[in-house]
């Protein structure tokens, strides 16, 4: 049975920890959605990892909708989140929800919008209110990345934590179901998190939060090009995929792929006709 938000809200009260990771295509979405996690997130990350773009604000919401639909077929159990792209929320109300609509129709059971500002908080208000739920994003936000000069663990002091403590309780009462805290002293997401009601979903902000996401290139190893200090590699896929590859390319040279197994045959007399045609 899929996850729904009421049962992601209900996991914080209930001290269970929630476990998310992103997806891009199909197959990956499937194998995920079957290994148990409570959420996926087609995240905007796949502007690096699938795009190869140099950052989230330079992929498209066409882009996105096509790897969200991607993913809603293989998703049967978990809740699908897909993130709003930039340039599709800083928009006004009625603009911002006919994006929306695009993600809803397009298999996400859910959007989620990054950051706190009064256009935000606003565009949340008025999509939670039209049956559309939202997870909200906090901390290090990668469409700021230019604001924000780089990769910046955010909530560094007291007076930065109760700052972004005020941020995600405004995102709270417009209606987020959830909050991701992402690259945060685990101290601070720690503290906000106590101060919520709505369930925080970390990614490098420790082990407080209620939940935690990873991108699952990270998990898996494919992706190199970047490695965060908070990812953990569950296995190294990039080394198996070269071997695999190195292995394939060999067999092929060697004449060793394909096998007898592995091609197909002519009928016997048909294939007599072929030798003895001249």
């Amino acid at each position: 049975m899929r996850k729904t938000i009421k049962k992601i809200q209900s996991f914080k009260n209930q001290g269970k920890k929630i476990t998310a990771l992103t997806a891009y295509d199909y197959s990956t979405a499937k194998y995920i959605d079957e290994g148990g996690v409570d959420m996926i997130l087609v995240g905007d990350s796949a502007a690096q990892v699938v795009l190869g773009l140099n950052d989230t604000t330079e992929i498209s919401i066409e882009e996105m909708i096509i790897f969200t639909k991607a993913v809603s077929r293989a998703t049967n159990n978990a809740l699908l989140v897909a993130d709003m792209p930039f340039g599709s929320f800083q928009v006004n109300k009625e603009e911002t929800m006919k994006n929306a609509l695009l993600f809803i129709k397009n298999g996400a059971n859910a959007i989620k919008l990054e950051g706190c500002s009064d256009l935000t908080i606003e565009n949340i208000k008025h999509l939670t209110q039209n049956s559309i739920p939202v997870l909200g994003h906090l901390g290090f936000t990668p469409m700021s990345i230019n604001c924000l000069s780089g990769h910046k663990i955010q909530g560094k002091d007291f007076d930065k934590t109760l700052e972004i403590l005020s941020q995600a309780k405004k995102l709270e009462q417009a209606g987020c179901f959830a909050i991701v805290l992402e690259l945060m002293a685990e101290q601070s997401a720690s503290y906000i998190t106590k101060n919520l009601t709505v369930p925080t979903i970390g990614i490098g902000a420790g082990a407080g939060c209620d939940g935690q996401i990873l991108v699952s290139d990270d998990l898996f190893g494919k992706y190199d090009r970047f490695k965060p200090k908070f990812s953990r590699q569950y296995i190294n896929l990039k080394e198996q995929m070269l071997e695999a590859v190195k292995n394939y390319c060999n067999d092929v040279e060697q004449g060793l792929f394909p096998n007898k197994n592995e091609s197909f045959e002519l009928d016997y007399n048909e294939a007599k006709k072929l030798e003895n045609y001249r």
